[in-house]
């Protein structure tokens, strides 16, 4: 059967009128840029608040914390309370992050938003994969991501030198400008509910949540992360033991499909972020370029590589599965090999061009799959979940690039 026929319907309960996939692209997209603004200018923001550039990096740390943890979290109320009540939440979370970023006089306070940015845009990513519905559209979204994501450290720096960096960090808020179109598309919506529905499952919440807090603190503070998840993990499964339809439902991790499609996107996350951090720093050692030269020609491959993975999304269908993840996975095996020994600067853009290509095509077709095998009622919660592993990709990946660089 083709993908076109078996894709899922991913909304909670009752689907509403198809939302155009261009709001859906606005509703997600922003957030990378959010995201990547402040890699460019962390020197203004520590000076700004009065810490050293080490401490302001916590800013991007506790953006890609927040958006992973808060991505499930978003997934469960999508589960339980409708996609109305999470596009709400999650608008209303991102526009108090923005808010806060904008006036924090101290830097705790602006840590305290750039997290409520992160897990309201996470709020606002979950209700946009659950209306996409096909491979395509959300190959649109995804290749907004990447595009979005590759200009977001230059259109920083921009905004930043114009009109300062509070500004640059307000990007992600160009979102909020899809949710009233969003909200009337989504009328009809409801939470898919049953007569002996469960209540949410707040100790399975708080267990995830704590075991995505080790693993993102590993590479920077490898003992006390790597404590603190596998003393979350083994009550968190047997938790899922006892409660199998609660915030981690049991049938999706018994799901070969699932578990195959999201530690690809994991591996594909983490191998991209590690070469968007460390390639500039790499090309620049190895070929002698310009500052100017590396950012331009990063921008062309990122693009370029964001494009390609849209139309492979538009055409995985006529591909075929097999076909699409044979190329994945030959195109993100060959990317980091390229960087690790390539010293000719096109080779080096390349490998970038392949990473974001194989980053937002694996999201794009494999979020998709990832969710078929659950039940209706359980498809946020495994988009969700499959989303958490592409963004804890992006939570370890910048950090595994420093150490990498440095050593």
């Amino acid at each position: 059967m083709s993908a076109a026929v078996s894709a899922p319907r991913l909304t909670a309960g009752t689907p509403p009128g198809q939302v155009p996939a261009l709001w859906l692209a606005l509703l997600a997209a922003p957030i990378a840029t959010g995201a990547n603004a402040p890699v460019l200018i962390l020197p203004d923001i520590a000076h700004s608040l009065a810490v050293s550039t080490t401490q302001a990096t916590w800013m991007v740390t506790a953006f890609a914390w927040a958006m992973t943890v808060g991505t499930p979290l978003a997934a469960a109320l999508v589960r339980h309370r409708g996609l109305r009540v999470a596009l709400a939440a999650g608008a209303i979370t991102a526009l108090a992050g923005t808010v806060v970023v904008a006036t924090a006089p101290w830097f705790p306070l602006a840590l305290l938003g750039r997290a409520a940015q992160a897990a309201g845009g996470a709020g606002l990513v979950a209700v946009a994969m659950n209306l996409a519905g096909s491979t395509r559209r959300m190959g649109a979204i995804t290749a907004g991501f990447g595009v979005l994501g590759a200009v977001g450290p230059l259109l920083g720096s921009v905004l930043a030198d114009a009109a300062g960096w509070r500004t640059s960090l307000a990007l992600s808020a160009l979102a909020l400008l899809a949710a009233p179109a969003i909200l009337r598309h989504t009328a009809s919506s409801a939470p898919a509910r049953s007569p002996h529905a469960v209540p949410f499952d707040a100790v399975g919440a708080g267990l995830v949540v704590a075991v995505v807090s080790g693993l993102v603190l590993i590479p920077t503070a490898p003992l006390a992360g790597g404590l603190t998840a596998a003393a979350a993990l083994v009550p968190l499964g047997l938790h899922i033991r006892r409660r199998p339809d609660g915030f981690v439902p049991a049938a999706v991790l018994r799901s070969r499909t699932f578990l195959g499609s999201a530690l690809l996107a994991f591996a594909f996350s983490t191998s991209y972020f590690i070469l968007l951090f460390a390639l500039p720093r790499l090309t620049q050692r190895r070929t002698g370029w310009s500052v100017e030269a590396i950012g331009t020609g990063q921008l062309v491959a990122l693009l370029t590589g964001s494009a390609l993975s849209w139309l492979l999304a538009s055409a995985a269908v006529r591909l075929g599965h097999r076909k699409v993840l044979t190329l994945l996975v030959a195109v993100g095996a060959a990317a980091p090999l390229i960087a690790a020994f390539a010293s000719w600067g096109p080779a080096l853009l390349l490998a970038a061009a392949g990473a974001v290509f194989v980053a937002t095509g694996s999201n794009a077709v494999l979020s998709v799959r990832a969710s078929q095998p659950a039940p209706e009622a359980g498809r946020p919660a495994a988009i969700g979940l499959f989303v958490l592993f592409y963004q804890l990709g992006g939570a370890i990946g910048p950090a595994l690039a420093a150490l990498l660089v440095v050593a």
